[in-house]
């Protein structure tokens, strides 16, 4: 399986070549050279299988077992899951009026980045030790990707992570599940500035192509290949588990609603729909609506200003996988994988922040996908509704994408049986829970972070934060070297 970038330029690389490099070297993002078709019969065979399961044969499919052997892949995929707490990882509420919610947060850090980053970790893992290497991750945070990245990697030999936080813009719980980890290959800094500015430091790094590959760089956020490919699992499993049946031709379609910020989830679900799985995708947003523009107008345009929402981690802002920049595999796809015309988009959007879509493929985006954008009185009047009516919290991430069915339902809408992604745990937000007038429940991990040691260097304002980024690198990168010496003596 080859992968080959959306714009065209750079040579194709196989699955370890696209995990490595996050971003293609001509700026686009790999996509796989051709997608396989899923037929019937596999789907019926695949309509039995458990969320582990699903990943395993969808991982099978896209990496090629010349480089993961099966029996390697399923052990790998076994481990990235085993520290997840529910059995069957990824769990189906079915609540009253047609509502299904298909849990994606039992893992540690309780949302449901922990599932794409904790394969991606035990991808990368497995090809560092077989090649004797060593990456340092660095990752800018808004809150959720930093704790599931840091969980992901922590105490392994050949990662170093160093993450970096916005001081006072995550939620305290956020903060606590990055800076109480004290394992020796974690590195915290907290940045008085918000997600825009701590990236700035971040893409200076990035841009010093010679230092990046001295020093064995990537990043994880929401473009690299692997957390795509594992995100298609979850529109897999919200077929099977909703699908009336699997007798009928054509198969019965279902609708899954994707709330999401940088479009990673969307994706995936599309590419999950081009190889065979019958969805309609319907994504739903918060006031931050670049992606809802995009589907209704062809407006593929920043706004001036991002508005702090309820649902914090959709406040997408330009920043490092912040901007919607999944959304460039999407426009690949539809355009009948043209490079030419996705460079074109991609780059005037660089340029300018702003890009209206060709005619012909925005009216393809909006016969593949619907959308929705929901104000916070709206995110939690649907909290309420749903205490209401399940005594089942939701998190303000999870209601962007319940509104939409309640809409539909009081519409009386003859309905598609319909699943509701749900990315994180109410516990993370207590915050909106109290704002929607109800009672937070939290665990009592969650509760135990209060009394535990942090450790986090500050990054002030004044400080000079690229420098501080590059000496921990090279620090870190002597130290690996050292290590690396010792053990050959």
């Amino acid at each position: 399986m080859w992968y080959v970038s959306t714009r065209g330029i750079a040579p194709r690389v196989n699955f370890e070549g696209a995990l490595f490099s996050g971003y293609a070297p001509d700026g686009g993002l790999f996509m796989p050279e051709e997608l396989p078709q899923l037929d019937r019969e596999t789907l019926c065979r695949w309509s039995t299988l458990s969320y582990p399961d699903l990943v395993k044969e969808l991982c099978a499919l896209f990496i090629g077992s010349e480089l993961i052997p099966k029996d390697d892949l399923n052990d790998l995929i076994d481990r990235a899951f085993s520290r997840f707490r529910h059995k069957e990882v990824v769990r189906l509420s079915r609540l009253k009026n047609g509502l299904n919610v298909l849990e994606l947060w039992h893992g540690v850090t309780y949302a449901f980045k922990d599932l794409s980053l904790s394969c991606t970790a035990q991808f990368l893992q497995y090809f560092l030790e077989k090649r004797e290497k060593h990456v340092t991750v660095v990752v800018g945070t808004s809150g959720d990707t930093g704790s599931a990245a840091i969980e992901s990697v922590k105490g392994a030999k050949n990662v170093d992570i160093i993450v970096l936080l916005p001081k006072g813009h995550c939620t305290k719980i956020q903060e606590l599940q990055m800076t109480t980890v004290l394992k020796e290959n974690v590195h915290v800094f907290g940045v008085e500035g918000n997600s825009d500015e701590l990236d700035e430091p971040i893409k200076t790094v990035f841009a010093d192509v010679a230092f990046v590959k001295k020093h064995n760089l990537m990043s994880l956020n929401s473009i690299n290949w692997s957390r795509v490919l594992v995100q298609m699992a979850h529109h897999f499993l919200a077929y099977f588990q909703c699908t009336p049946s699997l007798d009928t031709h054509p198969l019965p379609l279902v609708e899954v609603v994707v709330p999401t910020g940088a479009a990673g989830n969307l994706a995936a679900g599309y590419i999950a729909q081009k190889i065979g799985l019958p969805i309609r995708l319907v994504v739903a947003v918060n006031r931050n609506d670049i992606i809802h523009r995009t589907v209704q107008q062809g407006d593929f345009s920043l706004s001036k200003a991002v508005k702090s929402t309820l649902a914090s981690a959709m406040d997408i802002q330009l920043g490092l996988g912040e901007v919607p920049y999944n959304m460039e595999r999407v426009f690949w796809l539809l355009s009948g994988s043209d490079s030419q015309v996705t460079r074109a988009l991609m780059e005037q959007f660089e340029r300018t922040q702003s890009v209206n879509l060709p005619k012909e493929l925005h009216s393809k985006l909006s016969e593949v996908v619907t959308s929705e954008s929901v104000s916070d009185e709206a995110i939690t009047q649907t909290m309420g509704r749903c205490w209401d009516e399940n005594q089942y919290l939701l998190c303000p991430h999870s209601a962007v994408a319940v509104n939409y069915h309640y809409q539909q339902m009081d519409r009386q809408q003859p309905s598609t049986p319909r699943c509701c992604l749900a990315p994180a745990s109410a516990a993370k937000f207590p915050e909106a829970v109290l704002a929607a007038g109800l009672t937070p429940e939290t665990p009592a991990e969650i509760v135990a972070l209060e009394h535990k040691e942090t450790r986090c260097t500050l990054m002030q304002r004044g400080d000079n934060w690229t420098l501080m980024l590059r000496d921990t690198i090279e620090d870190l990168s002597r130290r690996w070297r050292g290590h690396a010496l010792n053990a050959s003596q």
